[in-house]
C-alpha cells in the first residue's frame, strides 16, 4: 500500500517538493500497518484510513465465511459423517476464539513470551476470522496498537526530554573546584 501522507513517510526521505523532511531529535514514532505515523496527531488521513481498515476488516471476515460456509457444503457433499462435520466446526470455532483473544491482547501489550506466539502461529491462521474481527473491533475504536505504541512513544519521549534537559552545557567547560 503506498501512503502519501507526509507524516507517513521514513524521516530523511524526500517529499513531494524535493526536500528531505527535518527529524526531530529524540525518539521517532513505531508505525502501524496502513497507518503509518498517522496515528500520533491523527492526520493525513487518520479517520478516513481507519474507517477503511474497518471496512475492509469486516468484509474480508464475512468473505471468508462463505469460503468456510463452501467447504462445509463440500465435506456434506462427501458424505463424511456428521462427527467430522461437528469436528471441523468445533475446529474453526475454538481456533477462532483463540486468534480472536490473542490478536486482541496483542493491541495492548507486547507478547512476554515471542517462542509462544510462535508456536501459535498455526493455530491464529486457522482460526483467521477471529483475528480480522479483532481487527475490526478495535478500529472501530483506535487504530490497531495505537494505544500500546502511543504509551510506548510517549514514555520514551519523556525519558529523552528528561534526560536531555539535565545534560546543560558543556561538562567539559565547567570549572572545576578548587583543591586546598
Amino acid at each position: 500500500m503506498s501512503e502519501n501522507s507526509e507524516n507517513s513517510q521514513a524521516p530523511g526521505t524526500p517529499t513531494a517538493s524535493g526536500t528531505p523532511q527535518a527529524t526531530p531529535p529524540g525518539p521517532q514514532p513505531e508505525p502501524i500497518r496502513f497507518f503509518g505515523t498517522t496515528w500520533v496527531d491523527h492526520d493525513g488521513g487518520y479517520a478516513l484510513r481507519r474507517a477503511g481498515v474497518a471496512a475492509g476488516s469486516l468484509a474480508t471476515a464475512v468473505a471468508a465465511c462463505f469460503v468456510l460456509r463452501f467447504a462445509f457444503q463440500g465435506l456434506q457433499i462427501a458424505e463424511v459423517g456428521s462427527l467430522v462435520g461437528m469436528l471441523v466446526i468445533a475446529m474453526f470455532a475454538i481456533c477462532s476464539a483463540v486468534a480472536f483473544r490473542k490478536t486482541w491482547e496483542s493491541f495492548g501489550a507486547r507478547p512476554k513470551d515471542p517462542a509462544r506466539e510462535d508456536a501459535l502461529r498455526g493455530l491464529k491462521s486457522i482460526g483467521f476470522i477471529g483475528s480480522l474481527l479483532a481487527y475490526f473491533v478495535r478500529s472501530l475504536i483506535e487504530a490497531p496498537g495505537e494505544k500500546l505504541r502511543r504509551t510506548e512513544y510517549e514514555t520514551a519521549r519523556t525519558q529523552f526530554e528528561k534526560r536531555r534537559s539535565t545534560r546543560t552545557g558543556n561538562p567539559a567547560a565547567r570549572k572545576r573546584p578548587k583543591r586546598r
